[in-house]
């Protein structure tokens, strides 16, 4: 797969995006010859299997401008970096226990010049503040992904709007194959097929799996105003 295909699906793109999305590969194919930080046999199908399809969560929700985001386990630097690149006026941070792959994000990040990136060698239990999302890439089971990012959530302001479209402070985790035991305990999850968003064959199985902060009251709807 090549960045045009990409752009195809993204065609609102500026150059300065298009030129950064065009850059990855080779900042990855560099990397990825000192440090094993992409499978082997993914890096010559970077484009399909880690950027188009980090940028699958922009296609379920628009994060916007001023909004905090956190990438658990972030590996190389996905979904964070292609997320990054698409929103610059959304703060993106990254974080992996492993230092070497932060390492790596790090040095990707600068390279692009992203403003909006921050990584941090951590474990996410042991982050102190809160935000808007978090993301990730299967790297665990949902049940477990929840009690890591315990209150790392942002609790929601006001009350419901009934035709409000925005997303409520929550999780967007890129999942694949069967999810309906390991999301038997969570009732308001939405899952969105890749395959209504992408027509590649690798995303027949791939999904985003939105959950609202599990451990947040339901909110109230907004009253009904009288005549």
């Amino acid at each position: 797969m090549i960045p045009e295909t990409l752009f195809h699906y993204f065609p609102n793109l500026s150059e300065i995006q298009k030129d950064r999305f065009r850059a990855l590969e080779g900042f990855y194919k560099d990397w990825n010859a000192k440090i094993n930080v992409v499978s082997r046999k993914d890096i010559d199908e970077l484009y399909l299997r880690h950027v188009l399809h980090s940028l699958g969560i922009a296609k379920v929700y628009e994060f916007q401008p001023g909004q905090q985001v956190l990438d658990v386990g972030t590996g190389g630097g996905f979904p964070g970096i292609p997320l990054a690149i698409l929103f610059p006026d959304t703060q993106f941070t990254l974080v992996d226990a492993i230092g070497k792959k932060i390492r790596v994000v790090e040095e990707v990040v600068a390279g692009l010049d992203l403003s909006n990136v921050t990584a941090l060698q951590s474990r996410v239990e042991d982050l102190t503040r809160s935000y808007d999302f978090i993301v990730s890439r299967a790297v665990a089971a949902m049940p477990t992904f929840v009690h890591w990012t315990r209150g790392r959530i942002k609790k929601p302001k006001g009350v419901v709007n009934p035709d409000e479209a925005a997303m409520a402070p929550g999780i967007l985790y890129l999942k694949g194959g069967d999810l309906s035991e390991e999301l038997q305990s969570y009732p308001r999850a939405q899952i969105f097929p890749l395959t209504t968003y992408f027509k590649e064959p690798f995303f027949e199985t791939k999904k985003v799996v939105y959950l609202p902060d599990p451990y947040s009251k339901k909110r109230k709807k907004a009253p009904q105003k009288r005549g």
